[in-house]
């Protein structure tokens, strides 16, 4: 019995060590992510990414506050995949970037005081259940602090 726990542990060790990461989208792929967020009102948002780099994708967000509907924000993203670096599957994602964009006010109110350009950090992670389908996380900060949490559907 000694015996059998120790190579079912050398086994599990070693699947573990030498598992390689795979990239959530390769070169040339796309997807898609909509959702909610809190922290800026209450907005909904919608996005596409596109794989330049198996660890790199750039896009666009596109956001509105439904608290209100006072504001909407266009946005620039680019982020780093680190799946292959830290060796985790491809249905699940780790990534961290930046994103640059314009918030503008809808109302003409702006008691914020915040319309204008915005670039804020972010990280994220998601989890794919399907070939195609995936929940998504991400927290960021900049000009505001911010969480958004959706779906992801691979195109």
């Amino acid at each position: 019995m000694k015996n059998l726990t120790i190579i079912l542990a050398f086994l599990a060790f070693s699947t573990f060590s030498f598992a390689q990461g795979a990239a959530p989208l390769t070169k040339g792929q796309k997807e898609m992510n909509f959702g909610v967020g809190f922290g800026d009102g209450l907005p909904a948002y919608w996005g596409m990414d596109f794989a330049v780099h198996n660890d790199i994708t750039i896009g666009g967000v596109v956001a509105a506050n439904l608290n209100g509907f006072d504001y909407i924000k266009i946005n620039a993203k680019g982020d780093y995949h680190f799946n292959r670096i830290i060796g985790i599957p491809n249905n699940f994602d780790f990534y961290a970037g930046l994103t640059v964009g314009f918030k503008m006010d809808i109302n003409g109110n702006d008691n914020k005081n915040n319309s204008g350009l915005h670039i804020d950090a972010h990280v994220g992670g998601r989890w794919f259940w399907s070939e195609k389908w995936g929940l998504n996380l991400e927290i960021g900060g900049g000009n505001g602090f911010g969480t958004t949490f959706g779906l992801t559907m691979k195109m």
